[in-house]
């Protein structure tokens, strides 16, 4: 390719703010050794510890290391499933403790050697109440970094768990002490000088247009050297205006096309291909187990549990997703999504019967009513179902719903509020059921917040407790084999399957959009462009 890549398009004010342009006489654009990615949103910051959006985590992970990777796809508590970055090796020394060796001759962008006192400041600012990492409470009061040399550290842990190296790797990003040990942590969140903003990955932060682009460049002492020299996100509002931005060639990559219309005009485009692959999310609708705003007595229709078995016989679950989500998506045999080590098709879960269905409602004492609504004593099947009106999917879904249990004798409505009211609702407990999703982390740990007894000043909402489920999930959360630890936790989710305290409606795949001149490119579902050092352009 003998011309640059972008003239004459609407990229060409980035193209010359981001490089000098192409020599008439050089035989490569340097425009082939840049990509462009078309992003959604814009992350308000890219300091690891404040990083809250995924867009700001893609981009940071290109700037800032992690000590070691977990391998797509495999089990958290699966020892020989990580891979060094700035940890170039690590070995077990007790119960309690690991001994890391940082990479060798590993450096900042600004020349300084990385040493373990940045690993221990870094675990620090992760555990710091001021800042309030995400992190925060995994790691605050049960992790210490003790260095022994510059080079070499180790991590101390307060109990003994299986995901020991998982917490000592997977949530933080090592960030100079150099840099942000001098700027007081009230104000880190404040601090827009991209000077501070100094990794020791693959790419350092080049310019950042507030509103516009970021431009990303390759740091010359990373080995081995990235393929691609530069990567730009430009920043969208929109889902389609990010899709335009690539069928349009002015960015060679979309993340996720975001819905099946968008992706039917992806693949009507011969010069992009879509790329799918398994989404970290997973979605459910949840039923509130107590009475409205308290925590005491049964909710008078969805605390029974025969009644919420009835209700999830009658639900097509499969049919729903793939309505919704496009033919990838699947419906979950349990709170997961596709990535989650945990996903099994074997896993019981309560089937689309409607005879079933009919049967278990009988037996719960709601008998057909006249105007065909189930009644017992006195009390229609009837509750509400609550949605963000941001989210066109879940409305979707929720209509879906409404209509599959109207055949089964319920009367379902569906109320759409804007998501800070949806999310004080939830908190206080005003609700009959929700539509709500989650994004997974490569551990099954999580899976406690959001459906044990402890979940409840988390994010149980439902209030659904079980002491039997969370036994076994307590058993299964200190099993260190990966096969045995799979069996008690799936013997867990089919015990909260059969109490039906939700639908788990939702697995969605994604759909990459990707120009047909990016070669080599790879994605790993938990974080899609964390291998962009490796990626190529023609």
């Amino acid at each position: 390719m003998t011309a640059c890549r972008y003239a004459g398009r609407a990229l060409a004010l980035v193209w010359l703010a981001a490089t000098a342009g192409c020599a008439r006489t050089d035989r490569r654009c340097e425009g082939c050794e840049t990509l462009v990615v078309a992003a959604v949103s814009e992350p308000s910051t890219l300091l690891p510890p404040l990083v809250s959006e995924t867009v700001g985590r893609d981009i940071g992970d290109q700037v800032f290391e992690r000590l070691a990777d977990l391998r797509p796809g495999a089990a958290s508590i699966d020892s020989a499933a990580y891979q060094p970055a700035l940890a170039a090796r690590w070995e077990r020394v007790d119960s309690l403790t690991w001994r890391f060796h940082l990479r060798p001759g590993a450096r900042w962008h600004d020349g300084r050697p990385v040493t373990s006192g940045d690993v221990r400041f870094s675990f620090d600012a992760f555990s710091d109440s001021t800042i309030g990492a995400p992190a925060q409470s995994v790691l605050a009061g049960h992790v210490a970094i003790v260095p022994e040399d510059s080079a070499t550290f180790l991590v101390r842990f307060t109990e003994a768990s299986p995901d020991e190296l998982y917490d000592a790797t997977y949530h933080v990003r090592i960030i100079p002490a150099h840099v942000w040990g001098a700027i007081p942590k009230e104000s880190w969140a404040g601090d827009t000088a991209l000077t501070h903003l100094v990794g020791s990955g693959p790419y350092r932060v080049a310019q950042w247009q507030r509103g516009q682009f970021l431009t990303l460049a390759a740091d010359s002492s990373f080995t081995p050297a990235p393929a691609l020299r530069r990567a730009i996100w430009r920043f969208t509002t929109d889902p389609d205006a990010a899709l335009n931005l690539v069928l349009s060639h002015e960015a060679d990559v979309l993340e996720a096309a975001a819905g099946p219309e968008r992706e039917r005009r992806a693949a009507a485009d011969s010069t992009v291909r879509i790329v799918r692959y398994p989404s970290a999310a997973y979605g459910f609708l949840g039923f509130n187990l107590v009475s409205a705003g308290g925590h005491a007595a049964p909710h008078p229709v969805l605390g029974d549990r025969a009644t919420r078995r009835g209700l999830a016989m009658a639900v097509d679950r499969a049919t729903a997703a793939k309505a919704v989500f496009g033919p990838a998506a699947k419906a979950p045999p349990g709170p997961m999504s596709q990535l989650l080590w945990l996903w099994s098709d074997s896993i019981a879960a309560l089937p689309f019967d409607r005879s079933a269905a009919a049967r278990e409602l009988d037996a719960a004492g709601w008998r057909s009513g006249k105007d065909g609504v189930r009644v017992r004593n006195g009390r229609r099947l009837a509750f509400d179902i609550l949605v963000p009106s941001t989210s066109a999917a879940r409305r979707q879904l929720a209509t879906l719903l409404q209509e599959m249990w109207r055949s089964a004798g319920a009367a379902v409505t569906v109320t759409s509020v804007d998501f800070p009211v949806f999310q004080e609702r939830l908190g206080q407990g005003r609700f009959d059921a929700y539509i709500g999703a989650w994004i997974d982390e490569p551990s099954a740990r999580g899976l406690a917040d959001q459906w044990t007894r402890q979940g409840w000043a988390a994010l149980n909402y439902g209030h659904y407790t079980n002491p039997g489920f969370d036994s076994l999930f307590a058993r299964a959360s200190r099993t260190a084999s990966v096969a045995d630890a799979g069996r008690a936790y799936r013997a867990a989710l089919e015990m909260l399957n059969a109490d039906a305290p939700a639908l788990f409606l939702f697995a969605p795949a994604n759909a990459a959009v990707v120009s047909s001149r990016v070669r080599d490119l790879e994605i790993n579902p938990y974080s899609w462009a964390s291998g962009l050092r490796n990626w190529r352009v023609e």
